[in-house]
């Protein structure tokens, strides 16, 4: 619900236990009031006190009044060069080459419904579920407008916010800096948590105190990357899974990005967020805009678990546009950690052969059916069936498959191109490259420029060919490299700094192309695995997959914080062999599907070199997920323990909506001699109700969750557990 009171200029958004507050005061500045619990409402800028500050600049319009400053106010989007000395949300070089923004109120409208970006993913929502506010700034001298977006979510306490700014003048402006998001608190003793990693060891979150200064995390390789994940969260500093004031910032982006805190001279904190300035530029002409991606806030005033839940709940209704919305997704099998390069139709055949019988429904082939594709040194670009190994193409091969009863998928890598291909050869301009220099290479290859609709459009075609020749059910989207050598050959030099920004713009396109065209294809994203697992992807593909790193002790850590903003159903997991082929280590298949069911759920091996046992183990785990498919994807998520803290297990939990039944899943560590005897108390259960654990045991729910399910002594390392209640 949105309040707008046009007397006061006080614009207030409610959802269900949530307040944000805005207001344009007497000189029309924009100034943020209030985000927190929800309350009944009043102007909130009483909390808004001014005194003299030294070295803090007063505005004209302030006159004589020293207690007035830009410097010192809580704004709701912070300007530049004009006495604001914090982190700005705007940076302009105007036609003068003065590099000032002064923004001013100028009005609003109020929309049923919530809004939609051009080009940029959004979260939706029609009449029913949201509403949107535009509030309109603008800077006279500059002859610019700057438009705020806000959509409110009542039922999930979602607010979003997006920005566009119009060149109102007769010249040319460029625009520097452009931040999706700036929220400023009246306060500083909050702790940031940011989630970092590298590849194969993705989303492990680090928390600190804000310091004096500006901190935070962005990324510059033109991707989200695997470093830095454009979602942190700033919070009490005795915030945990169930109590404490919690902010959650999500960027739906997929590109360069950049989210940093400061804490000022005053002990105030500002949080912005956006698309990185490095080596951005836009230029507007005269009418023209550009508009800013969106991002998303939710608060929670009982920590960080309630925060969790209503993102996943938001992600899976009003951003994720899921091609098996209703359905159970399928169990699928890749062949990639089976055969890698070196594969033909019978070898995919007796791996899906052996598949079938065991409850599995969708084969995938990965990297290698296609060109000269025999190794990662050439092929990439060539779109086009390689019927040396696949007689007769996907033609010939899917129908077979289909007769076993399963499902096809099928790996691309669009945005890449190896020297060793025909694109290349016909096309070496296509290629993100500076003139004059050779290019860097990684897993040798280069960037496809697809800032360019040309290349795109031949690529596309490409790519829609193939998927037309069969019935393909499923496309695994890859992305191997981060971005170098950023340079257009289709720009001319003042537009150079526009290249990353539409290049992820570019990849959007042909995303939404391959949804609108195949709307029954389920495309999984996959950018070396984890690099690119970000709201503007889940946008275009319902799932990514989670990080190369298939062992399921580090994917403990690596979905347990992929966990606090995005759900279940969106994290690509499956069960590989074992020994580990990145870290050696061997764990029980059980555990390996345990952990996998905290995700999509797969497998990646050669099943025809699985013993008898380990078939019957896999059999029950695919019967075992497709009989609780709801409850593990849809229900809410608890986080019981962190594998951070070096405790003797790790488990978390999933519990229907109505809390009529509940999954607890445990996995024990390195065990020692002398176990305690362990109790695990459990969350989100009907305290008047009683509840049935694995038709062993009968317990009210307080009890449940107070004194706890006991555990086994476990009889070694990295174990699994699962604990079904369901009430009586």
């Amino acid at each position: 619900m949105i309040l707008c009171d046009e007397k006061n200029l006080l614009f207030t958004l409610q959802t269900k236990n949530t307040t944000y507050q805005l207001k344009a005061d007497r000189y029309n500045m924009l100034l943020h009031t209030y985000y927190g619990p929800r309350i009944a409402g009043g102007d909130l800028s009483y909390r808004i006190r001014g005194m003299d500050r030294g070295c803090s600049p007063n505005p004209d319009e302030a006159g004589l009044d020293r207690t007035y400053s830009m410097d010192t106010l809580p704004q709701e989007y912070s300007s530049c060069g004009v006495g604001d000395f914090r982190l700005p949300s705007i940076e302009l070089e105007l036609p003068s080459g003065s590099r000032s923004a002064s923004l001013r109120y100028a009005g609003y409208a109020l929309r049923p419904g919530k809004y939609s970006l051009e080009g940029l993913p959004a979260f939706r929502g029609g009449e029913e579920a949201a509403e949107t506010l535009v509030i309109t700034l603008r800077d006279a001298a500059a002859q610019v407008a700057v438009e705020l977006y806000y959509g409110v979510f009542e039922d999930t306490d979602l607010i979003t916010r997006a920005v566009r700014v119009v060149n109102q003048g007769d010249a040319p402006l460029r625009l520097t800096r452009c931040a999706s998001l700036c929220l400023d608190f009246l306060r500083a003793d909050l702790d940031l948590i940011t989630f970092d990693g590298c590849h194969m060891m993705e989303r492990c979150p680090d928390r600190t105190r804000l310091r004096s200064g500006v901190q935070g995390v962005g990324s510059v390789r033109g991707t989200a990357s695997h470093q830095h994940n454009p979602f942190v969260v700033l919070c009490d500093h005795e915030a945990g899974e169930d109590y404490g004031l919690c902010y959650g910032a999500m960027l739906l982006y997929s590109g360069s990005f950049e989210a940093l805190a400061e804490r000022s001279q005053y002990d105030n904190a500002r949080l912005v967020m956006g698309v990185n300035p490095y080596h951005f530029c836009w230029t507007l002409s005269p009418g023209e805009s550009f508009t800013a991606p969106e991002a998303a806030l939710i608060h929670s005033p009982c920590g960080l678990g309630q925060m969790s839940r209503q993102f996943h709940r938001a992600i899976r209704e009003h951003l994720i546009d899921d091609p098996c919305a209703g359905d159970r997704r399928p169990v699928l099998i890749n062949n990639w950690e089976a055969t890698l390069f070196t594969f033909d139709s019978d070898k995919l055949l007796s791996i899906a052969q052996a598949a079938a019988p065991l409850g599995i429904e969708l084969f995938v082939m990965d990297d290698g059916w296609f060109g000269a594709r025999n190794d990662d040194n050439r092929g990439l670009g060539d779109w086009w069936v390689n019927t040396q190994k696949l007689p007769g193409g996907l033609e010939s091969l899917v129908p077979r498959l289909k007769d076993l009863g399963m499902q096809f998928g099928i790996w691309i890598e669009p945005e890449m191109v190896n020297e060793d291909s025909d694109l290349y050869r016909a096309h070496p301009d296509w290629v993100l490259r500076i003139p004059g220099r050779a290019p860097a290479r990684c897993r040798n290859q280069l960037v496809l420029d697809f800032s360019r609709e040309d290349v795109r459009d031949y690529v596309y075609a490409q790519i829609s060919a193939v998927l037309s020749s069969a019935d393909v059910r499923y496309v695994k989207w890859d992305m191997n490299r981060s971005l170098t050598d950023v340079y257009s050959a289709a720009l001319p030099p003042e537009r150079q700094g526009e290249v990353y920004h539409r290049y992820v713009l570019g990849v959007y396109d042909m995303l939404r192309r391959l949804r609108e065209d195949y709307p029954h294809i389920l495309v999984e994203g996959c950018a070396g695995g984890g690099g690119r697992f970000d709201g503007g992807m889940l946008f275009y593909t319902p799932q990514i997959w989670c990080s190369d790193n298939t062992d399921a002790i580090d994917r403990l850590k690596i979905q347990y914080g992929t966990s606090f903003c995005y759900p279940v159903s969106t994290m690509g997991a499956h069960v590989s062999v074992v020994p580990n082929e990145e870290n050696g280590r061997i764990t029980p298949m059980e555990t390996r599907g345990v952990v996998a069911m905290a995700g999509t759920f797969g497998y990646e091996m050669d099943l025809n070199r699985c013993s008898e046992e380990e078939k019957a183990i896999i059999r029950r785990q695919t019967a075992f997920f497709k009989e609780h498919y709801d409850l593990i994807q849809r229900g809410d998520y608890y986080r019981l323990t962190s594998p951070f803290d070096g405790g003797p297990y790790t488990a978390w939990e999933q519990v229907s909506p109505d809390r009529t039944e509940a999954l607890v899943s445990v996995v024990s560590g390195s065990v020692r001699a002398a176990q305690s005897f362990l109790t695990l108390p459990v969350k989100g259960l009907d305290p008047q109700r009683t509840y049935r654990v694995n038709d062993e045991l009968i317990l009210p729910g307080d009890v449940l969750m107070s004194a706890g399910i006991p555990l086994p002594q476990f009889p070694g390392d990295y174990c699994a557990y699962q604990y079904y209640l369901r009430a009586e």
